[in-house]
């Protein structure tokens, strides 16, 4: 679309308010058409799935707020922090297995683990959505008793095939590319 559009305007706010997501505005006509996207689509790429998800920015009720709000359900990161806004993009994902990481994230271990987890989730990505699940947030309780796991049982890892609610659970003192793998190799098989 036109660069100095009000819409356009409302992109750059949400691009500066997100960081860490890479944005890129463009009015080729080209581009469009090589995305199949129309002059005012924003259309959110998430290598982790290979899924892509638009919104169309045409009416005026679009602004920076709701735009960052459209990413930041939408987006799907290397490894993904489970939480109320985050659940929508993660329960929509094309990926039919999920492996989270449940942890506290105040554990002093916390970083450490966390390298390692992302590390193996790069060995999957396209195929598992990695997720970290903090074992804090009164939120995430629902999925610890879904789980059956109590405080003492953590950190754990909780393999999950969306079609038919199949899982598997291990509890684990350390977290090791090794030990994820394979867990995941195993259930996969």
């Amino acid at each position: 679309q036109d660069p100095q559009s009000p819409e356009a305007e409302q992109f750059r706010l949400a691009a500066g308010q997100i960081a860490e997501v890479p944005f890129g505005l463009s009015s080729s006509a080209a581009v469009l058409s090589h995305y199949g996207a129309s002059e005012s689509t924003v259309a959110l790429f998430r290598r982790v799935d290979n899924d892509r998800r638009d919104l169309d920015m045409s009416t005026r009720e679009v602004d920076a707020k709701k735009l960052t709000r459209f990413v930041r359900i939408n987006e799907l990161r290397l490894v993904t922090e489970y939480n109320p806004l985050t659940s929508i993009g993660v329960m929509q994902s094309s990926l039919q297995f999920n492996l989270l990481l449940i942890t506290d994230k105040m554990s002093p271990k916390h970083p450490e683990r966390m390298r390692k987890f992302r590390a193996a989730a790069e060995l999957y990505k396209g195929k598992i959505l990695f997720i970290l699940l903090d074992s804090n947030l009164k939120s995430n309780e629902r999925v610890l008793s879904y789980f059956q796991l109590k405080k003492s049982q953590l950190p754990a890892l909780a393999i999950f095939h969306t079609p038919d609610d199949e899982h598997e659970v291990l509890a684990v003192d350390d977290i090791s590319i090794e030990r994820v793998q394979d867990f995941c190799n195993r259930f996969l098989q």
